[in-house]
């Protein structure tokens, strides 16, 4: 069996999103290969043949691919399908873009947000906004997989794969016109090792960012909030963690007048620690929490920032 699995990276190197989906890669048996498209990317190549278990890694430049645009990435991967029986990307903004389209064109039914391999065509994924899990077998010979990062450890570094280039599709059909990007020092939302969150209780932008900025920076976290608050305009859209955002899970979350709703625990709940501050005491939010203060965050936040020091 072969796995082709696309990488998720900046240019310069791999993002850890890439070294979970390798390993869940290498549950499915056989060889794993990477490929990176990108433009310029050999960096992120070069990053990519250091993981362990790598068998080669597949470079793929051209402009078009440089922003990831879907109909470029799937008529590349396409093009290289006949030699595996399987493509593997992480359930990232990009590959819930393209994957559903590399299914189409390989005619085989998409399998999303898998959390857990059981054997070569059996796979586990969570639905009902991840209240139950659903186990799923595919009959399909390919089989078109986006895995959810957050439910599998890192593959190791160690690996020396070697690195070959191979021709990148220009569609012809879209073209790039431009981008937005936010910059910010503080660490990536997706891949954050801390996480402080906000919630509508909060009650204004200037009262999010003047409770939640301070804190992120103290404890060298990134920002993230609820649905609500983001509906409210208390954040931008991509702090949104939840079911309808972004899936986390960092060591630490700190929820800040969070409720708690169903679509808000489907993205943080695998966090390996989860404080709650909120003054209700019934919120749903303390069910999940390991930590939890029924408190106000008004007087609770100024007293975690004068104990960090």
């Amino acid at each position: 069996m072969a796995v082709l699995v696309i990488a998720d990276h900046d240019g310069a190197g791999v993002r850890d999103t890439t070294h979970k989906t390798v390993t869940a890669a290498l549950a499915l048996g056989g060889d794993v290969d990477v490929l990176v498209v990108g433009n310029n990317a050999k960096s992120a190549a070069d990053s990519a043949a250091k993981i362990a278990g790598v068998r080669k890694v597949l470079l793929a430049e051209s402009g078009e691919l440089g922003h990831h645009l879907a109909e470029a990435v799937a008529t590349t991967v396409v093009a290289l399908a006949d030699g595996y029986d399987a493509v593997l990307s992480p359930a990232t903004m990009d590959g819930k873009n393209f994957m559903p389209r590399i299914a189409a064109k390989l005619d085989v039914a998409p399998i999303s947000d898998i959390v857990e391999v059981v054997s070569a065509d059996t796979f586990v994924r969570p639905i009902y906004a991840g209240n139950a899990l659903e186990t799923i077998q595919s009959s399909d010979a390919k089989k078109v997989i986006t895995v959810r990062p957050t439910a599998f450890n890192a593959a190791a570094e160690g690996g020396s794969a070697s690195v070959e280039t191979v021709s990148g599709s220009d569609t012809g059909k879209a073209s790039f016109v431009g981008e937005e990007m936010v910059k910010s020092d503080r660490p990536d939302l997706g891949a954050a090792k801390i996480v402080v969150s906000g919630g509508r209780a909060l009650g204004s932008a200037e009262e999010f960012h003047a409770v939640m900025d301070p804190l992120a920076d103290k404890l060298g976290a990134a920002v993230g909030a609820s649905r609500a608050a983001v509906d409210a305009g208390y954040a931008p859209n991509d702090y949104q963690v939840g079911q309808t955002g972004k899936v986390v899970a960092p060591a630490l979350y700190i929820a800040i007048g969070i409720s708690g709703a169903i679509q808000h625990l489907a993205g943080m709940k695998d966090s390996k620690i989860i404080v709650a501050i909120n003054k209700d005491a019934d919120a749903p939010i303390f069910q999940v929490a390991d930590y939890g203060l029924v408190a106000d965050y008004k007087t609770a936040v100024p007293e975690l920032m004068t104990a960090l020091g």
